[in-house]
C-alpha cells in the first residue's frame, strides 16, 4: 500500500497554533485589537522573552502583523480570514459543559470577534434576524431583506446611507456552536449597537459586551431576546 507524504507546509500552521502560550496570545487579538508584547505575555501567564519568541514565530506563520508606534510595537492578527479561521478551529474542539466553561463567563454571552457581535447575544440576534424576515441566507452568506435593512435603519442600527448591497456572512461561533452574523453586515451592526445607540458597551480590556439598561429593554423589544436570561440560554 502506497504511504501518503503529506507536504511539510500544511503542518507548520497547526504546530505554531498547538502551543497553549500562543493559543492564548491568539484568542487575546481576536476581536481586532492591537496590543504589546508585554501585555499578551501578562495575558498568557509567560515571561516578556518567552512571549516575545512566541510572537517572532506568529508573525513568521503570518498569523499576526506588528505595528510600530513610536518606540513601542504593537501586535494583531494579520487579517479578517486569520480571525475567522481560528474562531472555526475553536468551534472544532469539544465543548466543555456550562460549569466548566474556561476564562470570563462574560465572553460566552456576548464579545467582540473581529469586530462583530459573538456569543449568546450574537446567535439569538442572527436568529431573530431569520425568523423576522430581515436577514436571507445565501450559503456561507447573509444579507438583509428591504424590510430588514428599512427596520434596523428605522432603529439606527445602520446609517440611513447603508448600502442595498450590504452583505456578511455566517461565522461559527466557537462557543455556541451556531452561527453568527460576520463580515460587513456583522461589523456594522455591532458597530451600531456600541457606538450608534448605546445598547452595549465595551469592558475595560476585555472582549466582552455588556447590555445597558437601554439596551436590554430594546433588545427584547425589537428582538424578542432576554438578555437577563443569556446565561441560562446554552446551558
Amino acid at each position: 500500500m502506497r504511504k501518503t507524504v503529506w507536504p511539510e507546509h500544511l503542518f507548520k500552521p497547526a504546530a505554531a497554533l498547538a502551543e497553549p502560550s500562543r493559543a492564548a496570545m491568539l484568542a487575546a487579538l481576536l476581536d481586532g485589537v492591537a496590543l504589546p508584547a508585554g501585555e499578551l505575555a501578562q495575558l498568557a501567564g509567560i515571561s516578556a522573552a518567552t512571549a516575545s519568541a512566541h510572537l517572532a514565530r506568529l508573525v513568521a506563520e503570518g498569523f499576526v502583523a506588528v505595528e510600530p508606534q513610536g518606540r513601542h510595537r504593537y501586535y494583531r492578527l494579520a487579517n479578517a480570514d486569520v480571525a475567522a479561521a481560528l474562531e472555526a478551529m475553536a468551534s472544532l474542539m469539544p465543548r466543555p459543559p456550562p460549569r466548566q466553561r474556561p476564562g470570563d463567563p462574560s465572553l460566552w454571552r456576548a464579545r467582540l470577534c473581529y469586530h462583530h457581535l459573538a456569543g449568546q447575544l450574537g446567535v439569538l440576534l442572527r436568529e431573530s434576524l431569520l425568523q423576522r424576515g430581515w436577514l436571507q441566507l445565501d450559503g456561507d452568506g447573509c444579507g438583509l431583506s428591504r424590510a430588514g435593512r428599512d427596520a434596523l435603519q428605522r432603529l439606527d442600527l445602520l446609517a440611513a446611507d447603508s448600502p442595498a448591497t450590504l452583505r456578511g456572512r455566517l461565522c461559527l461561533d466557537w462557543t455556541e456552536r451556531r452561527h453568527h452574523v460576520g463580515g460587513t453586515l456583522g461589523r456594522d451592526l455591532a458597530h451600531g449597537m456600541i457606538d450608534r445607540v448605546g445598547w452595549l458597551r465595551r469592558r475595560p480590556s476585555s472582549r466582552a459586551l455588556t447590555p445597558t439598561p437601554l439596551g436590554a429593554a430594546a433588545l427584547a423589544r425589537e428582538f424578542g431576546i432576554d438578555a437577563d436570561a443569556l446565561d441560562a440560554v446554552s446551558g
